[in-house]
């Protein structure tokens, strides 16, 4: 049996991320049902140097992102066939839980980790800045949900300012759209 990857290494679960059908109906459920918000949309935010299972891809997705206190809340919404870790998982178990992720200004050490107890990633890429990596890592025998590492260096407060907006959100304006 491998080694577990300690907390110690990557920190607590910062994130929960979910494959959703429509981030627009998921969007709402979570304001309105759930009284999470406000949301941060991306409506098809910048990926780059996508590689899935050994192959590049050009997949492209929607999210929604929000804060309850310290955890943070993505929605994800595949907006075309192209092959992805979303896609799959759609495919696969309809919408739900797809990941927990970790955020890391040590994205080396955190990769290192991983590797060092035989894990290698089987998505990776840049994100929502052009030196921003992230990783996803297979948990065959957990019911689909997957580990991701999140590179946070770089973000300028990004998600210190989502957090911030969310722990003093008194309801209005519950969705935010951000072109990036």
């Amino acid at each position: 049996m491998e080694a577990p990857v300690t907390a110690t290494v990557l920190g607590p679960i910062a994130q929960l991320g979910y494959v959703v059908d429509d981030v627009s109906v998921a969007m709402e459920y979570w304001i309105e049902s759930l009284d999470v918000g406000p949301f941060f949309y991306l409506p098809s935010p910048p990926l780059n140097d996508l590689v899935y299972r050994g192959e590049p891809t050009g997949a492209r997705i929607a999210v929604a992102i929000t804060y309850s206190g310290d955890l943070q809340v993505e929605l994800i919404q595949p907006l075309d066939d192209q092959a992805s870790p979303y896609r799959d998982f759609r495919l696969a178990f309809g919408s739900g839980l797809h990941h927990i992720a970790h955020f890391t200004n040590e994205f080396d050490t955190a990769m290192a980790a991983y590797l060092a107890r035989g894990r290698t990633p089987y998505y990776e890429g840049r994100g929502l800045t052009a030196d921003q990596r992230f990783a996803y890592f297979d948990s065959p025998s957990h019911g689909g949900t997957v580990n991701e590492v999140v590179e946070t260096s770089g973000f300028g407060g990004f998600f210190e300012h989502m957090r911030a907006q969310s722990a003093s959100w008194d309801g209005t304006d519950p969705i935010r759209t951000i072109d990036i």
